[in-house]
């Protein structure tokens, strides 16, 4: 029953990944021109989309969701954000993608901790596997920028691949935080 739960929880989380890296994130913010207008966030659901997997399917469905996200986007199926195929392992961005798997792990393993059932809680695991993504994705781009394989400067790939996207990021998590609860307690994860 486990491994069928872990393996459903998986193809779930891929079908997220997938849908949410098509989903640009907003935000619905009351203005007193208009109520109800749409802020656009610098983000997608993509991210959000595998904390939530990890969050409520557990590290092992997370895992195997991300794997398989990145075998897809590698084996020239254009699901990345740039596109696919293996010489997206050469882009600044690859380290992002690349962090999915310890992220999804470390996520998916504090949330199956005993007394995990809050929304803080919840939304604090998501950012602690936020935090590995961007820690991968700051050693490539470092790594990239010491070997001279960057064409735009460190401080520009910096600002546009980690600065730029992060409050929105941090943002998602408190909604994948959310969302976690909720179908945590829909599906009696405990």
């Amino acid at each position: 029953m486990r491994a069928l739960a872990t393996w459903s929880g998986a193809v779930a989380g891929l079908f997220l990944i997938l849908v949410g890296s098509l989903i640009q994130a907003a935000l619905v913010v009351p203005l007193p021109e208009q109520p109800g207008a749409v802020l656009p966030l610098p983000s997608t659901w993509q991210v959000p989309a595998l904390l939530l997997c990890a969050l409520v399917a557990g590290p092992r469905a997370g895992v195997i969701a991300s794997v398989a996200y990145l075998t897809i986007g590698l084996v020239d199926l254009p699901v990345f954000y740039g596109g696919g195929g293996f010489a997206y392992v050469l882009t600044p961005g690859f380290g992002y993608l690349a962090g999915f798997i310890p992220a999804a792990w470390l996520t998916g393993r504090l949330a199956m901790q005993s007394g995990m059932n809050d929304i803080p809680r919840l939304t604090l695991a998501a950012m602690a596997g936020l935090l590995i993504i961007q820690l991968c994705g700051l050693l490539n781009l470092l790594l990239g920028a010491a070997l001279g394989r960057w064409q735009q400067p460190l401080a520009e790939l910096l600002f546009s691949y980690s600065l730029g996207p992060l409050v929105a990021q941090l943002a998602l998590c408190c909604a994948a935080g959310l969302l976690a609860r909720w179908l945590r307690s829909l599906l009696w994860v405990e």
